[in-house]
């Protein structure tokens, strides 16, 4: 059996012995939080007012924030050196341009018909950077890109939007049918005995959806909240930064030395639960503290992956790292 994300990563931290979540720092975090939401600051709308992103009324964004997040993996670099970067941008929305600059050239990338055959040297062009560093894993997006177009074009017509109506507006269920039609979300692990599910990418997706539709039509979820927080590895820098987390001596001198993780590595499977864990009691804290407005964690992860763009000096000034990973699921 395999364990939710939610029920996963409780276990996880219940016995993590590199990553210790801190109760204060989890309160000082929520206070942020309900400051951010009690503001405005902090919303659903957010998504929308994101240069890069699609609104709702486009016909294709669907099937964009498919093709998005079927290749939203892997962007990282050491901290002192160039990065790959698209019309400026770096990472995930270096990412979002490039599939937008396609999308301008005529380049039919949100057609599964054209991905699930897509060439290497086709990928690499819609790719390519505005620096000498090419976007990595490129051999991986290609094979991720074909099995997921071909699963669409067999299974659902061709047409994402039919994976989505399946669910009948339940983000559970769209979650199975995600992981169990497209192998390249099923991000699981084995942790002392137990099989947890973390679905970063797959969640990402339904988050998405969610956020670029305001949680109407298409977009609605009855069961959003049953969603977690999306473990990569930038998010739980900023769950260092509040003090939320503490990383054992050990795992700290490997972060700080670059040394990269291996995916279901103990060490990199507990900072992933763990960040999972953690944005639930962050939320738990929230909705008590909330009169009307009603925190997920989806809001929470947009919060703490925002921070850490914002503050990426401060904290690595800090001297709080990021751990490494090669990894097709985040």
């Amino acid at each position: 059996m395999v364990l939710s994300p939610k029920e996963g990563a409780k276990i996880v931290a219940s016995k993590a012995k590199h990553v210790k979540i801190e109760e204060e720092g989890i309160k000082k975090l929520g206070d942020r939080i309900v400051e951010e939401i009690t503001s405005g600051k902090l919303s659903p709308e957010n998504f929308s007012q994101v240069e890069v992103h699609p609104s709702s009324d486009e016909p294709w964004a669907l099937d964009w924030l498919f093709v998005v997040d079927t290749l939203n993996f892997c962007f990282w670099h050491n901290e002192n050196e160039e990065g790959w970067k698209v019309e400026g941008h770096s990472g995930y929305f270096a990412l979002c341009a490039a599939i937008n600059r396609a999308i301008k050239e005529k380049v039919d990338i949100t057609n599964p018909i054209f991905y699930s055959t897509i060439t290497e040297k086709q990928l690499q062009n819609i790719l390519r950077s505005d620096t000498k560093i090419e976007c990595p894993l490129i051999s991986d997006r290609v094979k991720c890109l074909h099995e997921v177009g071909n699963a669409l074009l067999e299974n659902f017509e061709g047409s994402f939007k039919n994976v989505v109506k399946q669910c009948n507006n339940n983000a559970e269920k769209l979650l199975q049918l995600i992981v169990n039609n497209f192998n390249c979300f099923r991000d699981e692990a084995d942790y002392q005995g137990e099989k947890i599910a973390i679905y970063k990418r797959a969640q990402i997706l339904i988050g998405d959806i969610w956020a670029c539709f305001k949680n109407k039509g298409i977009g609605y979820f009855e069961d959003i909240d049953k969603i977690t927080a999306f473990a990569d590895y930038r998010v739980p820098q900023t769950l260092l930064w509040f003090g939320a987390f503490e990383y054992s001596k050990e795992l700290n001198e490997k972060l700080k030395n670059n040394v990269v993780l291996k995916n279901g590595d103990e060490e990199e499977v507990e900072i992933r639960a763990c960040t999972i864990h953690a944005v639930e009691l962050v939320k738990e804290y929230v909705n008590r503290k909330l009169d009307d407005k009603k925190a997920n964690s989806i809001l929470i992860d947009h919060f703490l992956w925002d921070f850490r763009r914002q503050n990426s000096k401060q904290i690595l000034d800090k001297g709080l790292p990021f751990h490494k990973t090669f990894s097709i699921y985040y």
